[in-house]
């Protein structure tokens, strides 16, 4: 299958397109502008309240005549636009795909190793968010605003959170041979050949400096200097693995693991203070960046996923291990295990306020504005070579209604995309109707066995009626998609039974579905038959999640309370009960009003959980699985939008041996 890296087939009709679309857009900015003026947000609400009175109902009253007498006179150039854009759309691509041509320009992502399927297994990682990119008069109704801005920051801090250096601990348990992998923590950075495993007893110096955006060069340099090193597991790559000892117990001590003047120290009761310390030093060059605590330029590490300790017997208390390590240049901050409080469960589970390290898909909605769609491209293309973006039909073309903007859809990835396919949803109402809502199909080429052949994956992304009551439309809907996903299947397999050219590794579905698993309203599509072939693994069954998963529909009016409007602020508000009993928006009944304030014990569940990471086992390889390794939710995006993102890692098992 052909990928389309351009709108229109030929320059000719592309130059068309820009002409009519410069006629539009002085009317369209303008009807913006105005319109937006009109609709201020809680935060520039605050802002004036110190103002007189009268200054913002004076600036209106300058502002309207102006921002009208200018509509007016671009009207009859939007019109002529109008007439040349709308045709122009019949031959218009459903996608653009981008490839990153210059490698360097991709500062903070790690160069990726094809994965020969000779270990015992790989892990990939997904993320999807609702990022609310919609025009600016728009997304201030869901009391967000600038969307232009909003889209750069959107980008800076995923890349950012995707491209901080991933650290695995493993503990050696004496009552039990196997070695459990712990830690998806990503505050240090390792140096050139520190992809191997540290034996306890062993000093180990790295740097804790993350360069982020200015790493350039030589940060590639270092990577493509292995010599010297181990081999890593395949899988782990920009990953600094470590092993220490534990008790007879199966537990780590009650010794105070302390990071001070730049080392971290674990240790045993009965062995030497050396045993098993690991070292960490700061680089001379080591600089702090504004925007700690999850912003864009964080090289921090949020609070519970700097240390996760499994051992092969259980799982280590939270109140039994300690961890300080160094925050800032001058600034202590003790950081303790979480403990996994459900322990039936078989991954972990987190409250993050970072994007995963080594993020390897990018799932979006609602980047509906071009020009913001374009500046969220160019910041995630620092870290994602691949880019499929401006999904979507527009004017009468490939839908029943007329669509005034795209789908919302972008995907975004560390491999190569193979195919790529999208269907519009022909049967949406009210203002859904007016976005070509979709879904979007892709195949991913991530590796290839000794034998030459393929390794493949699937990934789906889509975005579902909005409108609350709409049950029968998002069950037609979820009916046509297990349709193309089926035939998108067949349609782009290579293989044969008897003869495989290809091996297919996951299968992956996310978006936002505009639905919960615990509103009565949504019994329908809760036991929807996407559910017997999708494996949620937030859901414990239709209408109940299991008790650690939350809400990811964040309550507009508090998005800017000084208490959540930090990725660490919420972060710490979303781990209690009662904090997100007054940020997110919970499950609807028949018996209570939509209300959030004042209603406490009435509330079902942990929030509504609307945006979904599901994957399949059907159509994989036989002699491989498939598991869930970690599962977050994610507040690196606080006071950017009235969602939380979330994210999977899975992991495939080969059933092999590690060479």
């Amino acid at each position: 299958m052909v990928l389309y890296t351009s709108p229109f087939p030929n320059s000719f009709l592309s130059v068309l397109h820009s002409f009519s679309w410069g006629l539009i857009f002085p009317c369209y900015w303008l009807a913006d502008r105005l319109v937006g003026s009109f609709v201020p947000t809680t935060y520039e609400k605050r802002q004036r309240a110190d103002d007189p009175c009268y200054f913002h109902a004076l600036c209106i009253i300058i502002t309207t005549p102006i921002y009208l007498a200018l509509l007016v006179a671009s009207l009859p150039f939007a019109l002529i636009g109008f007439l040349l854009w709308s045709p122009l759309q019949s031959a218009r691509r459903p996608y653009i795909y981008s490839r990153l041509k210059d490698k360097n320009h991709a500062n903070g992502a790690t160069l990726l190793t094809e994965w020969k399927a000779a270990g015992s297994g790989k892990s990939f990682c997904f993320g999807s968010a609702n990022v609310c990119l919609l025009p600016d008069s728009l997304a201030r109704f869901n009391n967000v605003f600038n969307t232009q801005a909003r889209a750069k920051e959107i980008g800076r801090r995923i890349r950012n959170g995707a491209s901080r250096p991933q650290i695995k601990i493993y503990i050696d348990s004496p009552t039990n041979t196997s070695i459990s992998a712990a830690s998806f923590s990503s505050l240090v950075s390792p140096q050139a050949g520190d992809n191997r495993t540290v034996n306890a007893g062993i000093k180990r110096t790295t740097s804790m400096e993350y360069k982020g955006d200015n790493c350039g060069s030589n940060g590639e340099e270092n990577r493509e200097d292995k010599g010297g090193s181990g081999e890593p597991h395949e899988g782990e790559e920009n990953s600094c693995i470590v092993r220490i000892n534990g008790e007879e117990n199966g537990h780590m001590s009650d010794t105070e693991t302390d990071t001070i003047n730049g080392q971290a120290r674990a240790s045993g009761p009965a062995e030497p203070p050396l045993e098993g310390d690991v070292e960490i030093s700061k680089t001379p060059n080591h600089k702090q960046k504004e925007g700690d605590s999850g912003s864009l330029d964080s090289c921090s590490a949020s609070r519970e996923s700097l240390v996760k300790v499994r051992v092969g017997d259980g799982t280590v208390d939270q109140s039994t291990v300690n961890n300080k390590l160094l925050y800032k240049a001058s600034i202590m901050k003790k950081t303790s295990v979480r403990k996994k409080k459900h322990t039936d469960e078989t991954f972990d589970h987190e409250i993050s306020a970072f994007f995963p390290a080594n993020l390897d898909f990018l799932c979006l909605q609602e980047v509906f504005d071009k020009r913001a769609a374009e500046k969220l491209k160019e910041q995630l293309h620092h870290y994602f070579e691949y880019i499929v973006y401006d999904v979507g039909v527009y004017s009468c073309h490939g839908c029943c209604s007329f669509k005034f903007v795209n789908s919302g859809l972008l995907f975004a990835s560390r491999y190569p995309v193979m195919d790529a396919a999208y269907h519009c949803y022909p049967n949406g109402r009210g203002m859904d109707s007016l976005a070509s809502k979709g879904a979007l199909f892709l195949k991913v080429q991530v590796g290839s066995t000794p034998q030459d052949q393929r390794i493949v994956g699937y990934i789906s992304c889509t975005h579902l009626q909005a409108i609350a009551g709409d049950t029968t439309v998002r069950c037609e809907q979820l009916d046509m998609l297990q349709d193309w996903l089926s035939e998108f299947r067949k349609s782009t397999s290579s293989s044969s039974t008897a003869n495989p050219e290809e091996l297919v590794a996951f299968d992956v579905l996310c978006g936002d579905l505009n639905f919960d698993n615990c509103s009565s309203d949504d019994k329908l599509e809760q036991q929807h038959s996407l559910f017997t072939h999708y494996k949620d693994p937030c859901r414990a069954g239709p209408g109940e999640d299991k008790p650690w998963a939350i809400g990811t529909l964040l309550d507009p009016e508090g998005l800017y309370d000084e208490e959540v409007c930090t990725p660490d602020n919420l972060q710490k508000v979303l781990e209690s009960e009662e904090g997100r009993k007054g940020y997110l928006v919970y499950p609807t009944s028949k018996n209570h009003s939509s209300s959030q304030k004042g209603r406490k014990a009435s509330l079902k569940g942990n929030g509504r959980r609307i945006d979904y990471m599901l994957y399949t086992e059907e159509g994989l390889y036989l002699e491989w699985k498939v598991e869930v390794e970690e599962f977050s939710f994610i507040t690196q995006l606080a006071g950017l939008t009235d969602h939380l993102p979330v994210a999977m890692r899975l992991m495939v098992s080969t059933g092999e041996d590690d060479p």
